[in-house]
């Protein structure tokens, strides 16, 4: 389907103000469009000469005064219904564009920067509510001012009439050559955008990099060569916007113009028929008002074609296969779970787990362990159902989650993550994430159990304390709590805890480590470490490298195994492999 229609069947989900719009639209239009004639026939009938006729002038001229003040009442209220029909048809596309954002799955954001899909919801959007807001507006009142003006040349001249009927398929011919062109260019500049966008966002995040490592020059520059490839586009499409606006519907209004009064006086000169004065007058005023409103459709080609341009991006994000939000609710899980001959690649063809089988039984702690890239986080990934695994099958309490939806499996379970990421708001919403369901007690006690007020217990509000985006103004430690304190306040039966403890310092590890102790009990918990020394209670080890379990047991046991296990654990001890 094209972007037009589907811009066309939003519109009409809205269209009662639009059709009400259109409506005195009209009626406007009639009433402006009688003025010309009320004009004519006081030239032709009252003011003829040796003879003026006072009163009957009077009269039409307060017929005329008084359809041009209706005209005026009518195009504000026109105007009022269309922008507030075009604001609800945007309002709803933002909103199901955001919707649908939350449906996609990890793997496309993960392939896309967050300034491009902002860029999307923002600026795009905008640019359709540019559409509907001016170019739409503009369009349809034209077009029916048109559609009047050329009636009324019909009723004073038919033959006239037909010469200025040649605008119309000039016009059209001229917007699908200008559109052949403009397409291209504002495809790139939106794109361009796109890339601006995307480059703040990530410099922003990255500022302290950027400036710890001295590349600000750097930064600029690459920012510089963007910005100068959007202004080259866009100095493309003011070229073509000069060359076909305001100057070439002039050129046409004057020959035009010329063409009438050729015919006009060819005509009083070769036939005995003379041509009125007000006549004459009628008509050079159905011309101005003919050319205004195609002047107005001119000027909004350029608005037009970035709006279109802008709508086939935003569509292509809702056309992304996404999943609906299941409310399904499931019992909480006993915490058992299996992975059968999981298989998975990110990439086509490029595995990054192998073959992984392994069983957690309930309530207990196993921990994963290897290199960088050695396939810990995919793992964690697919029991999320981030992801799917290209083979294999994973069981939690012996059902097969991908017969579930995602929401539904991740009902019971519980994440933390080694960059815990906060909203802005407070410390107690960032715990709860305004879930009516965890009241304020359940986020002390979660607060409690994590020792977590230790940390916490110099802010002057408490949980009530200001957060902002991303919790820039806390602590790594303060931070890491809070994520803690939002898994367990959830109550899950499966707590993931990927990398929890490597970003905070020694006494904030001891009191999440003393905490975890007592939290374990009765739930199955999954733990993501380089800190080999704070999985030695473990129930299990899996020792990963290059997607498969090279070595599996407790630490005792690994230990005793003398592998890859041992090794690590030496190295970190900071003792040589096969010393004492």
């Amino acid at each position: 389907m094209s972007t037009s229609r589907r811009l066309f069947i939003y519109a009409m989900k809205f269209k009662r103000p639009i059709i009400m719009g259109l409506i005195l639209l009209t009626i406007a239009v009639a009433t402006d469009l009688a003025g010309p004639f009320i004009a004519k026939y006081i030239i032709d009938t009252h003011m003829t000469p040796g003879f003026l006729d006072v009163e009957p002038i009077v009269i039409l001229l307060a017929i005329f005064l008084f359809l041009e003040i209706l005209t005026a009442v009518l195009r504000y209220f026109m105007y009022i219904y269309l922008q507030i029909g075009a604001n609800r048809v945007v309002q709803k596309l933002r909103q199901d564009v955001f919707g649908h954002i939350q449906k996609l799955p990890i793997q496309y954001f993960d392939s896309l920067p967050a300034g491009k899909i902002v860029a999307r919801v923002t600026n795009d959007t905008e640019a359709i509510r540019n559409l509907y807001v001016q170019v739409l507006s503009q369009f349809v009142t034209s077009f029916i001012s048109i559609f009047g003006v050329y009636v009324a040349l019909f009723i004073l001249n038919w033959q006239m009439a037909l010469i200025a009927l040649v605008i119309v398929p000039v016009i059209y011919l001229w917007m699908i050559g200008y559109r052949k062109f403009a397409s291209k260019y504002n495809q790139v500049i939106r794109a361009k955008i796109a890339d601006i966008n995307g480059m703040i966002n990530e410099s922003i995040h990255g500022m302290n990099i950027i400036q710890a490592f001295k590349r600000e020059d750097q930064m600029k520059k690459e920012f510089a060569s963007l910005n100068d490839e959007h202004f080259e586009y866009q100095r493309k499409l003011l070229f073509l916007d000069s060359g076909t606006s305001y100057n070439l519907v002039s050129v046409l209004r004057l020959l035009i113009l010329t063409v009438f009064i050729f015919y006009f006086g060819t005509q009083s000169m070769n036939t005995a028929e003379i041509v009125t004065a007000g006549t004459l007058y009628a008509f050079v005023d159905y011309t101005t008002r003919l050319f205004n409103p195609i002047v107005s459709i001119v000027s909004q080609f350029s608005q037009l074609e970035r709006s279109l341009v802008a709508g086939t991006r935003v569509f292509e994000l809702l056309d992304q296969s996404g999943e609906e939000v299941s409310e399904k609710s499931i019992p909480r899980y006993e915490g058992n779970v299996v992975f059968e001959n999981v298989s998975f690649a990110y990439q086509k063809d490029e595995y990054v787990l192998k073959n992984i089988s392994f069983e957690a039984k309930k309530g207990e702690t196993i921990a994963l362990v290897g290199h960088t890239g050695s396939g810990k986080s995919s793992i964690m990934n697919l029991l999320f159902r981030f992801y799917d695994p290209q083979n294999g099958k994973i069981y939690i309490d012996g059902i097969d989650v991908s017969t579930l939806p995602r929401q539904t499996i991740r009902e019971h379970m519980g994440i933390v993550l080694q960059d815990p990421y906060l909203f802005s708001g407070t410390i107690a919403s960032n715990i709860s994430l305004d879930d009516p369901r965890i009241t304020r007690e359940t986020i002390e006690k979660a607060l409690i159990a994590v020792g977590g007020e230790r940390v916490l217990k110099n802010l002057e509000e408490g949980i009530d304390e200001p957060v902002i985006e991303k919790g820039s103004t806390l602590s790594s430690g303060q931070r890491q709590l809070i994520s803690f304190a939002r898994a367990l306040a959830f109550n899950p039966s499966i707590l993931i805890l990927d990398e929890a403890t490597s970003n905070i310092d020694t006494e904030t590890e001891e009191v999440i480590q003393h905490a975890m102790d007592v939290l374990k009990q009765g739930r199955t918990t999954f733990i993501i470490a380089h800190r080999l020394s704070t999985i030695k209670n473990a129930d299990q080890i899996l020792v990963l490298d290059r997607g498969e379990i090279v070595e599996q047991g407790t630490h005792d046991e690994l230990i005793a195994l003398g592998g890859r296990y041992e090794t690590m654990y030496q190295l970190q001890s900071g003792k040589m492999p096969g010393t004492t």
